[in-house]
């Protein structure tokens, strides 16, 4: 089912949200279903950075040194500029970070920027 639907991970056993191989399918058809993830997993490159490839704001269930790993982060903002906001302070005021969420939808993405980069 997980193959199929990335959601289905909200109900499945604990010991199975703790599998990374069963949340990797689930995060490849939903980047959201990172949220029901065990925490464990949400410190873990491959699997938030297959999340943040498919849906850019679940950086936010990420773990705080992967919120400041600018190559995830570039992911993230990619995909959904608005991801800025969870990213680390320091890479909120990254200029090419910045640049990068803020070349699409507007500009949006400015108001997340750090003071300093606006």
């Amino acid at each position: 089912a997980v193959r199929t639907n990335g959601f289905v991970l909200q109900y499945a056993r604990e010991e199975l949200r703790v599998d990374k191989d069963f949340v990797l399918e689930a995060v490849k058809k939903s980047g959201y279903a990172l949220a029901c993830a065990d925490d464990s997993l949400h410190a873990d490159k491959n699997v938030v950075l297959e999340a943040v490839r498919r849906n850019g704001s679940v950086l936010q269930f990420a773990s705080a040194p992967l919120r400041a790993d600018k190559e995830l982060v570039l992911e993230a903002v990619r995909n959904q500029s608005s991801a800025l906001q969870y990213a680390s302070d320091t890479l909120q005021a990254d200029k090419e970070v910045v640049l990068e969420a803020v070349s699409k939808e507007n500009g949006f993405a400015l108001k997340f920027a750090s003071a300093g980069m606006r």
